[in-house]
């Protein structure tokens, strides 16, 4: 049966997001042949970012463009959406994972009175059923959850579902829609990012994360090397955190971010469960660390037993070299 699917797309620092691509993909699935249309919220002109959604697969977006929608509220942004869901009517709502996600879908799916799947790794077609995988347990299980009846509503994990190719030679509509934005409680006056440049965490293939093994804030200079040379992000373990080594905007875990890039180097990080809860599912994982019953080797692919202090500087000297010789 075919559906049509809403997906809400993401801008962050005046550019989309991947994971706006890689929800246009699961409504794909979702669809099942129906149309798809992108949704962009924002205080600035988003035709263009509308029409990158169409590229990456979406028939047609709506934009919705308002002063107060500068910095997202809950408020502002469910008084956006609610207004194209409800012009739209769809059968199927997409978003991905994020902050924003995790905070605005409940919302949204409140008002509209619907179930919601969070934290989707996986959608399939079956018989007449969309099937949604999620981690459960802190990734130490998976689950598989269908909508039975009503409005299919889910967000999807970053980096989890491929997106679909770009295709320039796509067209669609892209349409201004007005919305009375008003009775906000929460005004954002100014926001300060304490998070780190460069390869967005949450979003990364290749991640360089450190642990109470680094020693100092210095000590993650190495790891920030290789990252370079790899085009990947810098993270750490809540010791790393705990103990003023870096910001906890680079914490993965329970307690932090829960990343799955296609490469995870962890590099003085014993393996605690929360940490584990994080990063286990990325799909190479290769540990350092100089104690070998270090529980960190349980899950890795692969694993060094040395000083990071030794093996990073020559892992990033190699990789320059094979780079060279490319």
């Amino acid at each position: 049966m075919s559906r049509k699917v809403l997906v809400i797309g993401e801008v962050r620092e005046g550019a989309l997001r991947n994971v706006s691509f890689e929800a246009i993909a699961a409504a794909k699935t979702m669809s099942d042949g129906g149309e798809i249309v992108g949704v962009l919220c924002g205080s600035d002109d988003l035709t263009n970012m509308g029409e990158e959604l169409i590229y990456y697969g979406a028939d047609r977006v709506v934009t919705v463009q308002s002063n107060q929608l500068a910095s997202y509220t809950s408020e502002g942004y469910s008084q956006a959406l609610m207004a194209v869901i409800d012009d739209e009517s769809p059968e199927g709502i997409v978003m991905g994972h994020t902050a924003i996600g995790k905070d605005v879908t409940p919302k949204l799916a409140s008002k509209i009175e619907t179930g919601l799947i969070s934290d989707a790794v996986n959608i399939e077609e079956t018989g007449d059923n969309i099937v949604f995988t999620r981690p459960i347990y802190s990734g130490k299980a998976f689950e598989k959850k269908i909508i039975t009846d009503g409005l299919i509503f889910a967000t999807i994990r970053p980096n989890n579902i491929k997106a679909l190719d770009r295709d320039e030679g796509r067209s669609g509509e892209v349409t201004a829609r007005e919305v009375d934005i008003k009775d906000l409680r929460t005004v954002i006056k100014d926001v300060i990012r304490k998070s780190t440049e460069g390869v967005d965490l949450s979003e990364a293939n290749v991640i360089i994360a450190g642990g109470r093994g680094v020693k100092s804030e210095d000590g993650f200079k190495p790891l920030e090397e290789l990252a370079e040379v790899l085009g990947g992000a810098v993270g750490a373990s809540r010791g790393a955190c705990d103990a003023e080594y870096c910001d906890y905007s680079l914490q993965i875990g329970q307690t932090g971010k829960v990343v799955t890039p296609d490469l995870y180097i962890a590099c003085g990080i014993s393996g605690a469960i929360q940490h584990l809860a994080g990063m286990s599912n990325s799909k190479v994982i290769v540990a350092i660390n100089k104690d070998p019953e270090a529980n960190i080797f349980n899950v890795a692919d692969y694993g060094i037993v040395g000083d990071l202090f030794d093996v990073v500087p020559k892992l990033t000297e190699e990789i320059k070299q094979i780079k060279v010789n490319a």
